[in-house]
């Protein structure tokens, strides 16, 4: 393992923040690869000069955040990086299962209004035509990893109430299912807002992301934007020759 940076001369933040930066940004500059383990906490006490409290501390922290994972009797593990294929249309929810994890949702908002003149444009429809507008966090495993922004027509979703986590379940049950769409892909930093939700720290590397999906028949059905952790996340497409 590559040597840590550890924590010195900082006398404002208590010092299992301080380590927990430490091995943050070891991890970050891949000191650590997902999957691979942590020193032990008698280790990381003797490396870093610390009290086991302090260390113990330091390493809940990280697990708070989603970057570790502590599996009974073996360790504590930098959480792996969760792929998402960018050539296939799948939800959210069935990434997460096929993950062997269990989907959630922390809803912001759920209801019925106007389109703004953009969401019109990308929906193609009408200003004056009615849509359900979404807004929630995605939990895999009980860890935030994902903020939406959905906006759908209203004759896809007649039924609020029917909508629980998977927006593609709901959207399937009323037979409008998308088939395909569009998809964009961009590196930001989070806000503080994203970032406190996310649990993660402001400024973080985050991936927005701008998805447009649409019907067998050409309809647009939904205009999402997300922001996915960008420790958590990396999409990958296949690259096929000519």
């Amino acid at each position: 393992m590559r040597e840590i940076a550890w924590p010195s001369g900082d006398k404002d933040t208590p010092l299992y923040l301080q380590l927990a930066r430490s091995l943050r940004n070891h991890i970050s500059d891949g000191g650590i690869v997902p999957g691979g383990a942590l020193p032990s906490e008698r280790d990381l006490s003797e490396m870093a000069g610390l009290s086991r409290v302090t260390v113990r501390k330091g390493i809940q922290q990280l697990i708070d955040e989603g970057i570790v994972v502590r599996k009974q009797g073996s360790g504590t593990f930098v959480a792996p990086r969760i792929e998402a294929r960018g050539a296939r249309l799948t939800s959210f929810s069935d990434d997460a299962r096929s993950r062997g994890e269990a989907p959630g949702v922390v809803w912001i908002y759920k209801s019925y209004a106007l389109p703004t003149e953009e969401e019109a444009h990308a929906l193609a429809v009408a200003p004056d035509t009615r849509v359900a507008r979404l807004g929630r966090v995605r939990l895999s495993g009980g860890d935030p990893l994902a903020i939406e922004h959905a906006v759908v027509p209203a004759e896809f979703m007649p039924d609020l109430a029917q909508l629980q986590d998977s927006l593609y379940e709901a959207l399937e049950a009323h037979g409008f299912r998308p088939v395909g769409g569009t998809q964009r892909v961009r590196a930001s930093l989070a806000t503080a807002t994203e970032a406190g939700i996310l649990s993660i720290e402001q400024q973080s590397e985050v991936l927005r992301i701008e998805r447009c999906t649409r019907l067998s028949d050409g309809r647009i059905v939904e205009f999402t934007r997300s922001v996915y952790r960008g420790d958590r996340y990396e999409f990958v497409t296949e690259l096929n020759e000519v």
